[in-house]
């Protein structure tokens, strides 16, 4: 597609009904309403079953939960037995199987039901709402959690106001690691660095500005850099390398001096929700205009690596391990530079040509309530919830996500924090490593694993701490807003049709667009409103912008106006 011809893709997609493991929505689920023996909003006195049937998942590692330590202990000290039904194949089609046939066990776990099949089986009675059991009462562990984060409670509710699954995620944020504020290891996925021996070489300071970095690439380039210092092939040199729009090795992070981050995004790339609770998209604005020009300049001088738009990420290894890129983006130097790492520093984000900067945040750690779902087969769900209520103390928590305190966790800290068993103790002790451990221990289910967990019960993995370390220290200093479009927002049925319909379309257009103008330049001001009416007209923007707002306005309490 040439710079002055623009041409858009229209295909359509089919609307999916499913779950996470590809289930197809049933017509039994979809038809005549049976609640059983619940009703919504009221719980249930019934206390006389004590035996129970689950289905669900678990690690392909895992004999089974028949003779789990942790969970047998759980259930004598709920006074309960579960008869345990798990794979980790087939696991979609055997719970269709059952939904269809209307063969319910007491409870799902470890399916990873969607909300829109979350919703449409809590609607027909298939799930119960288990509202009235969030209480001091039925779940106090899980109670204290929904009162101190009512985030996660916004997350569970359903557009029908009820709530059909109990919260699973796990919020690995800065918390973890001592900092007041708790800020997702997502927030910022890429870290740039630079070559500071090269810059040595030249007598060129760190860059502050994207002037600066544009006179440092220029004399990496113009001095062959990798040739001059490493011995390299002359020539070899890529003054700057990343991936096009990549998770943590993209070029997104540059664009921060024009006073946004276009990072990938769970939600739907290029929105961004700002400080007063609005939402729209970057890739429509002024300043992403002036981005993708600028940075056409760069690319057309050579100081941009004319393969980011194709190579994946073993082929950007494969460079700055051998010395020939002066730039790019990763979260550790030492894994991407390897024996090259003690020469290169962390590249601050860059104020743009008026000075100014400003990275656009992202999410991370969405909590969802597919992970367990109580059927209407259940006749005593206090009993079974009175069960699944443990699972929100953080030592429990610990042992179901990594392994038992003895097998996975084997000491604590001067301060009480379990520590794991090194890899190399659990090969020595058990002939496998420390991984294939987790895996035969690990249990499916409704596992919430918040970011204090790391400071008050057990440690985290040591690369996690670095990370989140860089990023408290070095990178959020740069962000001016810390609003972020939360990932776990719920969506009426409706809703997800739009963006099912919408979203693939408009992402594709957007994307394309911007690489091309980076390529070939641009946009005229022809093009740029022949591109805002296409993503307007065929790609459904206003559409989407108008679903994502009223989603957040849900989540977040305000009252959307009809």
């Amino acid at each position: 597609m040439c710079k002055n011809d623009i041409k858009w893709s229209n295909g359509k997609r089919a609307v999916f009904c499913g779950l996470g493991v590809v289930l197809v929505l049933s017509v039994t689920a979809c038809g005549n309403k049976d609640y059983g023996h619940h009703e919504k909003g009221v719980a249930n006195p019934d206390t006389t079953q004590t035996a129970f049937a689950i289905m669900g998942g678990q690690s392909a590692l895992s004999p089974g939960y028949t003779d789990n330590t942790v969970l047998n202990q759980l259930q004598a000290d709920a006074g309960i037995s579960i008869e345990w039904t798990t794979m980790s194949e087939s696991l979609g089609e055997q719970v269709n199987i059952r939904i269809a046939g209307d063969e319910l066990p007491d409870a799902f776990m470890g399916v990873g039901f969607s909300n829109y099949d979350i919703s449409r089986y809590g609607d027909d009675g298939t799930f119960i709402d288990l509202t009235p059991y969030l209480t001091e009462e039925y779940m106090p562990n899980l109670t204290k959690i929904l009162e101190e984060n009512p985030d996660i409670r916004s997350a569970i509710t359903m557009d029908d106001g009820y709530i059909y699954g109990l919260p699973a995620g796990e919020r690995m944020g800065t918390a973890g690691v001592g900092a007041p504020e708790d800020y997702s290891i997502y927030s910022v996925p890429q870290f740039s660095m630079i070559n500071k021996a090269w810059l040595d070489e030249l007598g060129l300071e760190v860059p502050a500005t994207l002037e600066e970095l544009h006179t440092a690439l220029k004399a990496f380039k113009d001095n062959d850099m990798s040739a001059r210092y490493y011995g390299n092939a002359p020539g070899s040199t890529i003054p700057m390398s990343t991936g096009f729009d990549e998770w943590c090795w993209g070029q997104n992070i540059f664009y921060a001096g024009f006073g946004f981050t276009n990072w990938p995004n769970d939600v739907c790339n290029d929105l961004v929700l700002r400080g007063d609770g609005t939402v729209e998209f970057l890739c429509v604005t002024d300043q992403y205009r002036d981005a993708v020009s600028y940075f056409h300049d760069w690319y057309a001088e050579g100081l941009m690596d004319v393969e980011m738009f194709s190579q994946d990420s073993t082929q950007l290894i494969a460079k700055c391990s051998q010395g020939y890129v002066g730039v790019s983006t990763w979260w550790y130097i030492e894994e991407l530079m390897g024996d090259y790492a003690k020469d290169y520093v962390f590249l601050p984000v860059l104020d743009g040509p008026d000075g100014t900067h400003n990275v656009t945040i992202r999410t991370g750690g969405g909590i969802n309530s597919g992970q367990l779902n109580i059927t209407k087969k259940c006749k005593s769900p206090a009993n079974l919830l009175k069960f699944f209520d443990q699972w929100y103390d953080p030592e429990i928590v610990m042992q179901l996500q990594y392994g038992p305190i003895g097998t996975y966790f084997t000491e604590q800290d001067e301060d009480g924090i379990w520590l794991s068993i090194s890899d190399e103790a659990s090969r020595e002790k058990y002939g496998k490593s420390s991984g294939e451990l987790k895996g035969e221990c690990e249990v499916f289910g409704p596992k919430l694993i918040l970011s204090d967990y790391y400071l008050t019960t057990f440690r985290m993995e040591d690369r996690a701490i670095e990370r989140l370390t860089d990023l408290y220290e070095y990178w959020m200093p740069f962000v001016e807003d810390t609003s972020v479009y939360p990932v776990d927002c719920v969506f009426t049925g409706r809703e997800l049709d739009d963006i099912d319909w919408y979203r693939a379309d408009f992402e594709s257009a957007v994307s394309e667009q911007e690489g091309l103008w980076i390529k070939n330049g641009g946009p005229t001001d022809e093009e740029w409103e022949s591109y805002i009416s296409y993503l307007r007209d065929k790609c459904g923007m206003d559409k989407l912008l108008k679903v994502y707002q009223e989603a957040y306005d849900r989540y977040s309490g305000k009252t959307t106006a009809e």
